[in-house]
């Protein structure tokens, strides 16, 4: 289970390389997809993209060009099924919260049922 800042930079990773499987990506790229009101460093995102990689979501090399650091990501199975897991949580999330509110209101119901037959 990922936390909330592997999800953003793993939802940005899977942006940037989801037709081919792979790419090549700058911190930058990266930075400019994840909402600023976070903060984050390049520092941190690389320490983030390094525990994805060891989580096997992807396969992670850097090297520089030009000055900069490069990143070349190549997907793995578990980078390609991100997205359909976090889909997944999203809706097993949104089903317990019905079957919660479902549930209350059979309570009340047969709390009512009991009140008027007692």
């Amino acid at each position: 289970m990922l936390n909330k800042r592997e999800t953003e930079v793993m939802n940005a990773v899977f942006s940037l390389c989801r037709e081919k499987g792979v790419g090549v990506v700058s911190a930058a790229e990266i930075l400019d997809m994840l909402p600023p009101k976070r903060k984050y460093t390049e520092t941190r995102v690389e320490e983030i993209l390094n525990e994805l990689a060891l989580d096997n979501y992807f396969e992670l090399l850097s090297s520089e060009r030009k000055g900069e650091k490069m990143y070349v990501i190549s997907l793995r199975a578990n980078g390609y099924a991100f997205k359909r897991g976090y889909v997944q949580m999203r809706r097993d999330a949104l089903f317990k919260i019905f079957w919660a509110a479902a549930s209350a209101i059979v309570a009340f119901a047969v709390g009512l049922l009991l009140k008027r037959i007692f």
